[in-house]
């Protein structure tokens, strides 16, 4: 019988030897509740992997970044750095229109605040859940020791059995003097070979057991990942986004007291038939002011298109953990399928062994 002892399950002794004892070889109830309560484990070891794995937090958290990513997009500074034209500022149209370009940024503004209020309650909530998977994994790991325990035991009694009980039976059947003992030999056998089935049925549950524990793991640090990663967008992404908000509307401010004082100073120009070369000058300290805000708010656009691609690491991170969620549900059907495949062919081959002699 061979066997694989993964070292992070050490058997407790005295544990083992409690199970051991209570094991009797002529009682078969014994050998039938052997483990029981232990597998019985497995179910619920089961549905809160499939709760896990069926978590709908992560992916509303996913749609969330969607919405602050178009709300991003719809942030166009470009139109900031729009100048109104010669016959706009003739009849005073720019005042108007500038106050409506400050009323949709600022409801823009509003918009991402409201979606960062919602990724804060989702990264709350992914919290719970990690703080639950890792209650999970906890009482996974203590029943993957309890399986340990079982499995030692029964392979403490067969081994007794097979050194003490088995020859002890074989000796008294070979004396005439009781009639009884070849029939004790054979129910010694057939209890034997029971615990065996039952040990060997025992070291599958523990195999699933081992399977979930990474699976738990796996899920937990997807949890932490995104969670991490709505920090990083509350913490950095959403103030940088306010800041960078806050100076184009600065910037664009500036620029229109900028364009009123030039309008002014030009009509001053053109009434008082200044000379060419204050004129220059004038010229010359006005484009210097026009090209300063155009290098500006090409700064400006770089700094939002790196927003935009740190939210975009966030959705592919969260795809990518949907799909790997999709992946071990798969794997976890496979097992349970060859766990079933490999129990079937063994009962096969038990009914198709002939019964032993007496």
């Amino acid at each position: 019988m061979s066997d694989i002892q993964p070292t992070a399950a050490p058997v407790r002794e005295e544990e083992v030897a409690r199970l051991a004892a209570a094991i009797d070889l002529k009682d078969p109830g014994t050998i039938l509740r052997f483990g029981a309560a232990a597998q019985s484990r497995a179910q619920a070891a089961a549905d809160a992997m499939l709760e896990g794995a069926q978590n709908r937090e992560t992916g509303e958290a996913g749609q969330t970044l969607s919405s602050m990513l178009t709300a991003l997009r719809g942030f166009d500074v470009t139109n900031l750095a729009e100048k109104p034209g010669f016959f706009q500022r003739l009849f005073n149209k720019a005042g108007s229109e500038a106050t409506a370009i400050v009323q949709r940024y600022e409801g823009v503004r509003d918009q991402v605040q409201v979606i960062g209020d919602k990724l804060d309650q989702h990264r709350t909530k992914l919290l719970e859940d990690v703080e639950r998977l890792e209650r999970l994994y906890t009482a996974t790991l203590d029943w993957f020791h309890a399986l340990a325990d079982h499995i030692a035991a029964g392979e403490r009694v067969l081994k007794h059995t097979d050194s003490v009980v088995i020859p002890a039976l074989e000796a008294a059947a070979l004396d005439a003097g009781d009639p009884l003992a070849p029939q004790a030999l054979r129910d010694g056998r057939a209890a034997r070979d029971e615990l065996e089935r039952r040990v060997h049925d025992l070291r599958l549950t523990r195999q699933v057991a081992m399977q979930a524990l990474p699976s738990i793991r796996l899920i937990q640090e997807n949890d932490k990942a995104l969670s991490a990663k709505i920090q990083s967008v509350l913490a950095n992404t959403v103030p940088l986004w306010s800041q960078q908000l806050a100076q184009a509307l600065a910037i664009h401010r500036m620029r229109e007291a900028g364009q009123a004082v030039k309008a002014a100073t030009d009509l001053t120009n053109k009434l008082l038939v200044a000379n060419a070369e204050t004129l220059r000058t004038g010229n010359a300290e006005a484009r210097r002011e026009l090209e300063r805000g155009t290098f500006d708010m090409e700064a400006i656009k770089q700094a939002n298109a790196a927003l935009v691609g740190t939210i975009e690491d966030s959705l592919r991170i969260a795809d990518e953990a949907r799909v790997q969620r999709r992946t071990a549900e798969a794997e976890l059907a496979k097992c349970e399928q060859d766990i079933r495949r490999a129990l079937s062919a063994a009962k096969a081959r038990e009914q198709a062994a002939p019964p032993a002699r007496g």
